[in-house]
């Protein structure tokens, strides 16, 4: 086991956790954001899907504590490189030294990710260990309130910048890069991102443009 401690403490083996933990994780948010949509079917329909979720009993418990195994390395992992980096100059991807977004994204991601921390703290508190609610009377009472919205919106632009970068980085992490694409994996990074964070922020943003959306 000294050869798999020795790669953990690397920069590479942390890289490299924080890559799979970080898709794992986003494969889940994928999975979350569309049963969120639901609710563009009306309080109903989320409700519904809500309930079959916890109909799943045992493995919907497990499929919790897998998502807080996931959680727990992904945020252990990316403050011991956060560390790492204060006690050092940050090590530029090869090809990517002279990109000042690519740079900027990833000086972004302490602060996007410990938005997103205290964002999912609030979340949990009111969706998961909250009082006992139908999901979608739960979200058009939270989504109600104009501090809320904002905060949400706030949160899940942050999301989209966490994803953008954590894309690109995945894929250099993981030896998914070359010169001569670089460039559309970038951009294929950026638009998933976007797109998730977009898809995110379709429903506060309708609940504060318009009052009746949720009613």
């Amino acid at each position: 086991m000294g050869w798999l401690r020795e790669t953990l403490k690397s920069s590479i083996g942390k890289k490299s956790v924080m890559a799979v933990t970080g898709l794992a994780l986003g494969l889940f948010l994928a999975a979350h954001l569309v049963g969120n949509l639901r609710i563009l079917h009306g309080r109903a329909a989320l409700t519904a899907h809500a309930l079959r979720l916890h109909n799943l009993g045992g493995l919907l418990h497990l499929a919790e504590l897998a998502l807080l195994f996931l959680f727990v390395l992904h945020l252990g992992f990316g403050l011991w490189l956060f560390l790492d980096n204060c006690q050092a100059k940050p090590t530029r991807y090869a090809g990517a030294s002279n990109n000042r977004r690519l740079l900027l994204g990833a000086a972004a991601m302490p602060y996007t990710g410990l938005l997103l921390l205290l964002f999912l703290a609030y979340h949990l508190a009111r969706f998961r260990f909250g009082t006992p609610t139908p999901a979608g009377d739960l979200v058009a009472s939270t989504l109600a309130q104009p501090a809320t919205g904002i905060f949400y919106l706030i949160a899940l632009l942050a999301l989209a910048l966490h994803l953008r970068h954590g894309l690109w980085s995945l894929c250099q992490s993981l030896g998914v890069s070359h010169p001569k694409y670089d460039i559309l994996l970038e951009k294929g990074a950026s638009a998933t991102g976007i797109l998730i964070g977009a898809l995110f922020l379709i429903i506060p943003l309708l609940a504060l443009c318009w009052p009746d959306f949720l009613s």
